[in-house]
């Protein structure tokens, strides 16, 4: 497990070097995409229609901010249960995305789409809304403004902190804690 200093864009290159366990801390534009503009884009992607975004090489993370207070660039931000974007993911993938963030498990076919499309998985911890918040340095909104706080968001992001769960090469830090455990 290694500390990383990332900056985005996440290309192939930068992805296979992850390893499932790695501290990663983003630096760059990052996406904020939840279930309602997945399922549009992934619409277009059906229909060979281009996306509003190209999120080619591009970290789409899974929240919905809440509105800023005057003064602040994002309103507190926190990881979404990843697991729901798991019908929506293998294609996003397919298309160009390299990382997702969210948090919790993810489905077999996430796993093996990472495998295949050389791609990562990363989780931010829930709970720290305010810290991330922090670590936004710009936010506006570039598609589908109608879906208020599901409108997708590109952040300009600093240090942003994320795990790797999952890598391209099929490791998954959530079966290797557990195997530590077992051990004891």
């Amino acid at each position: 497990m290694a500390k990383v200093y990332l900056e985005t864009p996440l290309t192939r290159d930068k992805a296979v070097e992850l390893r499932a366990g790695d501290e990663v801390f983003l630096n760059g534009t990052i996406y904020v995409a939840r279930d309602a503009a997945h399922k549009r884009m992934i619409e277009l992607l059906k229909n060979n229609e281009p996306l509003p975004v190209n999120l080619k090489d591009q970290i789409i993370f899974y929240a919905g901010p809440t509105p800023p207070k005057p003064g602040q660039i994002i309103g507190s931000i926190a990881p979404t249960t990843a697991s729901r974007m798991d019908p929506y993911t293998p294609a996003m993938y397919e298309y160009g995305v390299k990382g997702k963030i969210g948090k919790g498990p993810r489905s077999k076919e996430v796993k093996d789409a990472c495998v295949k499309y050389e791609a990562v998985c990363l989780s931010a911890i829930g709970g720290l809304s305010a810290l991330l918040a922090n670590k936004v340095k710009a936010a506006e909104v570039v598609a589908y403004e109608d879906l208020g706080p599901e409108a997708i968001r590109k952040l300009t992001v600093e240090n942003f902190p994320v795990l790797v769960v999952y890598d391209a090469y099929g490791g998954d830090l959530y079966e290797q804690e557990i195997a530590k455990y077992r051990k004891l």
